[in-house]
């Protein structure tokens, strides 16, 4: 039988644990989540599996399975501590001003430079004291690291999300192709020319597909990458002394762009790159996240009447 003295003298803390360990499903990650010791949590599960009289999640592999229990009243446990929470921010007004917090924006470190030294910027006009970090993000687990609070926002492609993962559009950018100069192909890039040639792929990942060789793939198009770059500066300096072509966004080609390169446009049809602003409907009512949102939102519209140039 349950412990009702025990419930009623419960620690709240206690269930910010269950609410991380349900959803991450692994001791490390809620440690890592929680900013706990491995050991801390371990002895947080077994205070509320005293309490509660279940064993509430159970080793199998590497995962912290969740018992039939525990599956059944998670859902309920969750909602009520997010609404306590949204009651609680409630009262908590953001200061922009005066505030030093430090916001985590997941984005992968190509898209960086498309909106950090705008974001920059900003901060030092509306909010002094506030930092950010940029951190790499499982794209593949996106609702488990904003519901663990491994970021506080997310910035990528546009990907199909269901809740509690809300998203809003920020800008979309057709292709295009950067090559030097004196390129052969300078003034009469086609579509046969430009399969024909070799490329450069820029991409932190030691295999697979780049974003844009995903999106070439949907439109039939193949194309041979000899060269991976880990980033586009890198990629650019291959340029102005070979014969690769390196394909890219308007956005990120008017931040690559210098006197040794020319931007010329992608011969073909094909559908253009979205950037979307991701986060976790639990935050909605944060007054601090909320004007992050805010604040990013309006960055990118500015920046994207920035970039709005056609060198081609």
């Amino acid at each position: 039988m349950q412990n009702k003295h025990r419930i009623q003298q419960l620690d709240l803390n206690l269930l910010k644990v269950f609410r991380s360990l349900y959803e991450e499903q692994n001791m490390s990650r809620t440690a890592e989540a929680l900013h706990l010791t491995p050991s801390a949590i371990s002895h947080a599960v077994r205070r509320l599996r005293d309490a509660l009289g279940d064993p509430l999640f159970q080793r199998a592999q590497n995962k912290m399975v969740p018992t039939p229990a525990c599956r059944r009243l998670a859902p309920q446990i969750i909602e009520n501590l997010t609404r306590l929470q949204r009651a609680l921010q409630q009262w908590d007004k953001f200061d922009a001003q005066s505030s030093n917090h430090v916001f985590r924006i997941g984005m992968h470190d190509s898209i960086e430079i498309s909106i950090l030294p705008a974001l920059c910027s900003t901060l030092t006009e509306r909010a002094p004291g506030v930092g950010f970090a940029s951190v790499q993000f499982d794209r593949t687990q996106l609702s488990r690291e904003l519901a663990a609070g491994h970021i506080d926002v997310a910035l990528d492609v546009g990907i199909r999300v269901k809740k509690p993962v809300q998203h809003h559009k920020l800008w979309s950018y057709n292709f295009c192709v950067l090559m030097r100069k004196d390129h052969p192909l300078r003034d009469k890039l086609d579509q046969d020319s430009y399969l024909a040639s070799q490329h450069i792929s820029v991409s932190n990942r030691p295999v697979g597909m780049t974003m844009e060789d995903a999106f070439f793939q949907q439109a039939g198009l193949e194309r041979e990458s000899n060269i991976r770059c880990q980033n586009y500066y890198a990629a650019t300096k291959v340029l102005s002394s070979s014969d690769q072509l390196l394909t890219t966004t308007k956005i990120m080609a008017k931040n690559l762009l210098n006197d040794d390169l020319h931007i010329a446009p992608i011969p073909f049809d094909v559908k253009p790159y979205s950037m979307h602003l991701y986060w976790h409907e639990h935050s909605e009512e944060d007054a601090a996240l909320t004007w992050l949102r805010d604040t990013l939102i309006d960055v990118a519209e500015r920046s994207l009447q920035d970039y709005s140039f056609d060198p081609i």
